[in-house]
């Protein structure tokens, strides 16, 4: 927000733990103005990504933004939840009431279309799940990057991935529309595992969101808890109550950039069967190697890869932002 205009967003999620801390923040922080959110398949199925969403914003008593159901699966692949680490419901399996609010009567990638087009001054999009809404907006309306301004996703690794040795999982879960998404002809930002894993709220913080009396920020709290930065730790270790921020960290790095450190990159997804399906390949020879020089250069987009993070900066934001 440097020329003091709030920067319009819109957030493509699969709420999810970690979505869910970062709407928490999205719709608290002065510098943006949420223009909608749209669902897809990830954490849990699109249904209970609709409902997760939902309850985010009633618990943060966030402004009546639009929400849309999007995809219910990747473009090719079968549909594969990480329930395991969100909970059986998405988020933590908290009980959490059901939203009285309810999602928009148009699907995801027309509110996407719809949002985009309208917004008087280019968006940001910011997709912290499986790329597949993304991917279907760009192929059925292309004439939306005329009015996007940067994209910044969290997905991808340059070094260790999470669903697999190599892949992340928003990444893996769906190659092809992360493939799509790298051609949009857009400035891209990749808050990838390489940053994602490295914010972390300490335990003491953490207990005092946990004992707010303002629903949104005990919720952070009860979010941060349910997500561990050292998930091996000891039940009688002091730091397991610690929190990473997760996604939450990519719409920090759309406030404040600089806390993160870019190196414009090409970065290419493997798509092919196998242990390296979708790798983000992400080429930082300083100089072409062999097989260019024997076969050819192969023209790759470049992206500007977080590759590290001002740890301290990003949690005194989040936390200056959600406990209002």
């Amino acid at each position: 927000m440097t020329d003091g205009r709030r920067i319009p967003v819109i957030i493509d999620c699969d709420t999810g733990v970690d979505d869910a801390l970062a709407l928490l923040f999205a719709v608290r922080h002065p510098a943006l103005d949420v223009r909608a959110i749209t669902c897809v398949a990830g954490n849990t199925d699109v249904d209970g990504v609709v409902r997760n969403t939902l309850t985010v914003l009633e618990q943060a008593g966030a402004p009546d933004i639009p929400v849309a159901r999007g995809a219910e699966r990747p473009l090719i692949e079968a549909p594969r939840s990480a329930r395991h680490v969100h909970g059986h419901d998405g988020m933590g399996d908290l009980g959490l009431p059901q939203p009285s609010r309810r999602p928009a009567d148009v699907d995801a990638v027309t509110l996407l279309r719809r949002e985009i087009i309208a917004s008087p001054r280019p968006v940001t999009l910011v997709p912290m799940a499986p790329l597949t809404n993304i991917a279907l907006l760009l192929r059925t309306h292309p004439e939306v990057v005329g009015n996007i301004e940067r994209i910044v996703f969290m997905g991808g690794a340059a070094a260790v991935g999470n669903a697999t040795p190599v892949a992340e999982f928003n990444v893996w879960h769906d190659p092809e529309a992360a493939a799509i998404l790298l051609t949009a002809g857009v400035p891209i930002t990749m808050y990838g595992l390489d940053v994602f894993t490295r914010v972390v709220v300490p335990a003491a913080d953490v207990r005092r969101l946990c004992g707010s009396g303002e629903p949104g920020a005990r919720l952070a709290g009860k979010l941060l808890a349910h997500r561990p930065a050292h998930p091996d730790s000891r039940p009688d270790d002091p730091s397991e109550t610690s929190g990473g921020l997760g996604d939450a960290g990519a719409v920090c790095a759309v406030v404040d950039p600089e806390g993160l450190t870019t190196h414009r990159l090409p970065v290419d997804v493997s798509l092919a069967p196998g242990p390296t399906r979708g790798m983000t390949i992400v080429d930082r020879r300083p100089r072409p190697g062999e097989a260019e020089i024997h076969e050819g250069t192969r023209e790759q987009p470049l992206v500007d890869v977080g590759l590290d993070v001002d740890v301290e900066r990003y949690v005194k934001l989040y936390l200056a932002t959600v406990e209002v």
